[in-house]
Formats: structure tokens, C-alpha cells, sequence
């Protein structure tokens, strides 16, 4: 399964900062999301896309985690050469992290 399967996400950059943010679709997933979704997995996913730290902030009250990925567009979406490093396609390369959910 994969996160997509049982969240979806929100992001937002600046400067050279993206912020993608996870919810869930179902209360009863948002245990899921904290115990998967850590800052370390978020990074290991990105791998070399991400230079700087990466950052979970949790929102229990609407089921939700946001992350902060520092050094994470190349230099800036105004700066860079990618095609498209903005954090929309961030977020849908987060959704593809694999999630082990039971039942």
C-alpha cells in the first residue's frame, strides 16, 4: 500500500524551502501517519533531492503531519534548472512512500 492509499497532501515552497503536508483521509489512520511518516522515511525517500534537514510538525487535530524540507527545490524554483521542482510534484513523489497498514 501506499500513502496515497490513506492520505493526501497539501505544499507550499519559498526560497528554497518546500513544505508538504499530509492528512488523512480517516481518523482512524492518523496513528498510521505518525508511526510511518517520520522525518528520517521522508528523507530516505527523497534521497539526493533533499540537501537540508527535514522537519515533522504534528497536527493531531486535523489528522495531519507537515513537513519542512530545507534545501529541497535546487538552489529555488526562480534559481534552478529542473523542470519542475515545485512542491506539488514533491508531494506526489511523497505519496508513493510505502505504508504497512493492517487489517
Amino acid at each position: 500500500m501506499q500513502l496515497r492509499d490513506i492520505a493526501h497532501s497539501r505544499t507550499g515552497d519559498k526560497g528554497n524551502i518546500s513544505n508538504v503536508s499530509v492528512i488523512a483521509y480517516r481518523p482512524e489512520d492518523w496513528p498510521v501517519l505518525l508511526e510511518q511518516v517520520t522525518a528520517e522515511r521522508v528523507r530516505d525517500h527523497f534521497g539526493s533531492l533533499i540537501a537540508g534537514d527535514v522537519v515533522r510538525y504534528e497536527l493531531p487535530q486535523i489528522g495531519a503531519l507537515n513537513f519542512v524540507m530545507y534545501e529541497a527545490l535546487g538552489g529555488g524554483v526562480t534559481r534552478s534548472l529542473a523542470l519542475d521542482p515545485h512542491g506539488k510534484c514533491l508531494s506526489s513523489r511523497l505519496l508513493t512512500l510505502p505504508i504497512d497498514v493492517q487489517g
